[in-house]
């Protein structure tokens, strides 16, 4: 029962990441304006994302526009399109997989990769939090690096925007729930039927008149319970002629 609730923390906590991890790669805050220099006092603010690029006007007015060709892009932000999609799919595939691994469902139940499939939905959540944490990292050290170039104009320096700090947070709860799946799906399998079996005492063995029946009593012939050999009457008493064999 205690393997049950753990398995299902670290399955919601997984779900939590990944759902974080949608949000983080949808939003378009990942950079965001930074008021240094002559951008102090500015009536915009300008917000760059993985898919979209917005303008924040201080009358109240939200635009936001799709990046419309997929080649123009610079190489990092295309690599980290990919890793962040390729996050997503990973943690969809832990899900599924998690979900038919645990014991409160009825998949698989008497069956010995019970275990095995939830460890490997453990090994996805993992995997997908991992390629969330690269992918914003990347993120952090490129704007950081821009910010203190020195070289670089104002006006084109951007902070760690929200869906950065999301995407850390989301690549967390995904390591956590991975790591907590990985700890008790391992102590599911050593607990498994094979290992019960192999460490069960020896039965002792069968009973030797279980297996061979008891032999049967002795009985002697008939011709040995008299010493005597049979006379001519008796021979003659039951139906044998001595005039037969002379």
């Amino acid at each position: 029962m205690a393997s049950m609730a753990v398995q299902l923390v670290g399955f919601f906590l997984g779900l939590l990441g990944f759902a974080g991890t949608v949000a983080a790669t949808l939003l378009p805050h990942w950079r965001s304006t930074a008021y240094v220099g002559s951008n102090i006092i500015t009536a915009t603010a300008y917000m760059k994302g993985l898919w979209m690029e917005c303008v924040w006007h201080s009358t109240g007015i939200y635009q936001c526009e799709v990046y419309r060709s997929l080649l123009a892009l610079p190489r990092d932000l295309q690599a980290a399109r990919a890793l962040m999609v390729l996050s997503c799919i990973t943690s969809v595939l832990a899900s599924l997989v998690s979900v038919m691994g645990m014991k409160c469902t009825r998949f698989a139940r008497s069956s010995l990769v019970k275990s095995p499939l939830a460890l490997s939905g453990a090994i996805c959540f993992l995997c997908a939090g991992l390629l969330c944490l690269i992918t914003v990292s990347w993120t952090t050290n490129d704007v950081i690096m821009d910010f203190y170039d020195p070289f670089l104009p104002s006006r084109f320096k951007y902070e760690i925007g929200l869906a950065v700090y999301l995407g850390y947070a989301s690549a967390c709860l995904s390591l956590t729930g991975g790591m907590v799946l990985c700890w008790s799906s391992s102590g599911g399998m050593s607990r498994s039927p094979l290992h019960t079996q192999r460490n069960q005492p020896a039965s002792p063995p069968p009973a030797f008149n279980n297996i061979y029946p008891p032999a049967p009593l002795y009985k002697p012939p008939d011709a040995l319970k008299d010493n005597r050999a049979p006379s001519l009457c008796s021979l003659a008493s039951s139906g044998y002629r001595l005039n037969n064999y002379v």
